[in-house]
């Protein structure tokens, strides 16, 4: 086949054999076709399984819903297609365009956490993490930061290594991307927002890991983390409701109808649900409320008890096929910033993940984390919806010969 070069908007001129005529492929085509759509499907899948599990835990909580049980359904689905609209957007810019936009949007995302300490900051379930929106809304910056960190760090280590000057990035550059990535982790630790804190760290280190830097600042990074954990504990830096938390944690017998109680509830629902569950909207510890903040933070308990050992199971298995595929996307970029972007959303998703499921079982501390695509919340959905765009635009911008 042969193909000509028709216009600037990338559009190619295709033979068509069924109809013997020669048709145009437009670049809108072409992007369609190079959508990672095993990704896309996976996150789809979990933003809707998220919108039911969302409808079983809150239908029945008339003080939450206004007297409307498909309020948290209905909203779930329009921050989804919110989401998608965004994604779209992000694929459509491309992550090289948004790599001239990046320290607009990193001071953008300061001034936003900043403002969280403000009067304009909301306190949420004894956490200042929010920012108070005219209208009834409220916005967490924090999701955005991990967007901009991502970004802004893997601007500035692969900046001299994609330019051939040099094979990976050097001290001096390791330093910069370290001193951008401190700013907004301090603004997000005088919140405090422990949870957020921890999942950037993890970004921190797997766009470490993926820059080719060195070792040094691997072990680094971990020993400043372990130092900076314990000084916190030591200098009396938590609020009363963390401590308890951790201390419910480290002892999950430690007053179960006080702080204990969340993951107590939490564990009594998903042993319940056995192997099958108890059936989609009949699951006694959903239906009773027992469950504390269950179409956020505990969503995965829903899901346990409703669905069983096979649904829970379920979205852990779409988790893993979207990691999967981000892990690819990232082998396969042609250039280190796509792979270094690639690889911070990786490790956001993983952490992430990883320690909202954990919290559920008691094998992880409550921190407050959303469940990523199926926990209720604008802010979280829109970041993680921003970042699958971020990832379909590396795989759809790569050159048509790697693509071959």
């Amino acid at each position: 086949m042969t193909t000509s070069h028709t216009s600037r908007a990338f559009s190619i001129r295709r033979y068509t054999p069924e109809l013997g005529t020669w048709g145009k492929l437009t670049a809108r085509d072409s992007v369609v076709r190079k959508l990672d759509w095993i990704l896309l499907l996976s996150c789809l899948a979990l933003s809707l399984m998220g919108s039911v599990l969302v409808f079983s835990a809150t239908r029945n909580r008339t003080a939450l819903n206004h007297d409307d049980e498909y309020f948290f359904f209905l909203h779930h689905l329009l921050n989804t297609g919110i989401g998608l609209a965004l994604a779209a957007g992000t694929i459509w810019l491309g992550h090289r365009t948004l790599r001239g936009a990046i320290p607009i949007l990193y001071a953008l995302s300061v001034v936003l956490a900043l403002l969280v300490l403000t009067p304009l900051g909301a306190t949420i379930n004894g956490s200042r993490s929010w920012l108070a929106i005219p209208g009834g809304f409220s916005l967490q910056p924090a999701e955005f930061a991990k967007i901009t960190i991502t970004l802004g760090m893997a601007m500035i280590l692969a900046s001299r290594v994609d330019a051939g000057d040099r094979p990976h990035p050097d001290h001096r550059t390791v330093v910069q991307a370290l001193g951008l990535a401190a700013v907004p982790v301090a603004v997000i630790l005088l919140m405090p927002d422990l949870g957020s804190v921890m999942v950037l760290g993890a970004v921190i280190l797997g766009v470490l890991l993926a820059s080719g830097a060195s070792n040094r600042w691997i072990l680094g990074l971990v020993g400043t983390g372990v130092v900076g954990c314990v000084s916190i504990w030591q200098l009396g830096l938590l609020d009363d409701y963390q401590i308890a938390r951790f201390a419910a944690f480290a002892n999950p017998s430690l007053d179960p109808a006080g702080v204990g109680y969340n993951t107590n509830q939490a564990r009594i629902a998903i042993g319940g649900g056995g192997l099958t569950g108890s059936g989609l909207f009949h699951g006694s510890q959903t239906t009773g409320q027992f469950v504390p903040e269950q179409q956020t933070d505990f969503i995965f308990t829903v899901a346990g008890e409703e669905l069983g050992f096979l649904g829970a199971g379920l979205i852990i298995v779409l988790l893993g096929i979207v990691l999967w595929r981000a892990c690819r996307i990232a082998r396969e970029s042609t250039e280190l910033y796509g792979t270094i972007a690639a690889a911070g959303i990786i490790a956001w998703f993983a952490f992430q993940s990883f320690e909202n499921i954990g919290m559920t079982l008691g094998i992880m501390p409550v921190t407050g984390l959303p469940l990523p695509f199926v926990s209720y919340g604008g802010t979280s959905m829109f970041a993680v919806w921003i970042a699958i765009g971020l990832l379909q635009s590396i795989r759809v911008q790569r050159p048509l010969s790697a693509s071959r």
